[in-house]
Order: structure tokens, then sequence, then C-alpha cells
């Protein structure tokens, strides 16, 4: 099993690299990131399983470790800046961070802020998690009903104007979650993948994703407006991971069972 992954990533670094030389109006932006040895990419801490510290603080999870399969093909450290929903895309207009892998769904308003590099790398939807005594058993029940919510996810707006759920909005996940437990909020809309993750824990046993998902849509890797220094490369590098089914292990590697869309892209690419 092992020599089998080693020698998937290998293609992708392989396959990675080549993209990256065939860029030659790239070379002198790639060659600043070699000469500072550094990638940095803004990432969740707060997102588990895709992007959250450990024990010891480190950031881990799905998406660094896709940031660390690019900083490998291009022969440099990486660093994971942590963001939240609010502040990621910011951090690429003002050049704190070179790429961002942080679960953010591909919309068309996005676009017209950051480069969001195609194909997309994941998919979710949405949907909330609630007491199962709670008794949710439709979207509309969640009319006047305190929500929490996270500062700058699309789908707050729309749980309000479309479901009545008035909105209780935090800036990361630890909020939430502690102001659930505490009964402030009656559900927490988010990402369902999130949520699949966070009831698998003994701590959330008296907790449900009752609701059907909605508005299921990818998940975009992007970087800064106009930034092609990466962008084209970083398009053969999501190829890649398609092709080679390095989402799919990943997934495996993480405690996610395989999703459609992943299992669908690597059909598409294989």
């Amino acid at each position: 099993m092992l020599t089998n992954i080693t020698r998937r990533l290998a293609m992708i670094a392989a396959a990675g690299a080549v993209a990256f030389a065939a860029v030659p109006a790239q070379a002198d932006a790639i060659d600043d990131i070699k000469e500072r040895g550094v990638l940095r990419v803004g990432v969740k801490a707060d997102y588990k399983p895709y992007g959250f510290r450990d024990t010891s603080g480190a950031i881990i999870g799905i998406e660094p470790d896709l940031a660390q399969d690019v900083a490998n093909t291009l022969g440099v450290k990486v660093e994971f800046i942590p963001v939240v929903s609010s502040n990621r895309m910011q951090f690429l207009q003002q050049g704190k961070v070179d790429l961002m892998i942080a679960t953010m769904t591909d919309k068309p308003d996005r676009r017209k802020v950051v480069w969001i590099v195609e194909p997309n790398y994941y998919s979710s939807g949405t949907n909330i998690m609630s007491l199962k005594s709670a008794g949710f058993k439709q979207w509309e029940d969640l009319r006047d009903k305190p929500v929490c919510g996270i500062q700058g996810a699309f789908y707050n707006k729309k749980t309000g104007r479309d479901f009545g759920a008035k909105i209780v909005a935090f800036k990361g996940t630890a909020e939430v979650y502690s102001a659930l437990k505490a009964g402030n909020c009656m559900a927490f809309v988010y990402d369902d993948s999130s949520h699949v993750a966070t009831l698998e824990q003994p701590e959330w046993a008296d907790y449900e994703m009752p609701l059907p998902t909605i508005d299921d849509a990818p998940w975009g890797l992007a970087v800064a407006l106009g930034e092609t220094r990466l962008h084209d490369p970083m398009q053969e590098m999501i190829i890649g991971w398609h092709k080679s089914g390095r989402i799919l292990e990943l997934e495996t590697k993480w405690g996610v069972t395989n999703t459609p869309f992943a299992l669908d892209m690597n059909a598409k690419y294989k």
C-alpha cells in the first residue's frame, strides 16, 4: 500500500514539475518563491479533517497535504497560514499568501475577487447540525430559530432569507461549537462535509445532521487575480490529483468516505 501511494505521489510530482517548467513567462515569479524557499498557503485551522490543528498546534488535514504536494513539486518548504471565511480572499489580495486552499465554495462573485483555478478540486453542500431532540425535519423548521453561522459564509444569507432563520455569526467554528453546546443557537449551518466529520466524535453523540443537503457546490483553489505565475501550473496539478486518485487517497487517510465528486473526477481524468 505504501509503495503504491509513494509511486502515485512521484507521478504527481513529476507531472507538476513538467507543468511548472512548461510556463516560461512564470519563471521569474516561480524563482521568487524558490529564492524565498517557502510557499505560503492559506488553509483552514478549524475545519476537521480538511484543515485543523493537532495536539501540538500544527496544522494538518486534507488541504495541508495538498499544499505540501505543491511545495514538494517546487522544491521548497511550505508555510501554512491559517485563514477564516471572512479573510481568506483578502489574504490573497494583500499578498500574505501565494495560494489559497481553504474550503472555499466556487461562487461567481468570488471569481471577481480571486482567481479560482479550474477544474475544482473538491465539493460539498449545505446542511445543519443540531440536537436530535430539536426535531428538525425540513429547512422551513428553522424559521425564527437562532442558527449559528460563520462570518463570510454565503449560506448564512440564504438560510435567513429563504428559511427565516435568525443567523448568529461567529468568526470561527470553536466559538460556534461553544454557542451550540450552551444553547445560544439551535443549529449550526455549515458544509455537510464538516458536519459528517464532527458528528463522528463521541462528544457530539446527541447531535445529528437532520436535513437534506442543499446547494451542492464545488470548492475553488485560488491564486490572486492576474497571478499567472501559479494559475496554469496549479491547473495541471489539480488534474494530476484527480487523475492519480490523490484526492481519494487523502479522503481515506483522513477518515472521509469517498465522495461522489472525487470519484467522478477520478473517473473523468483517469
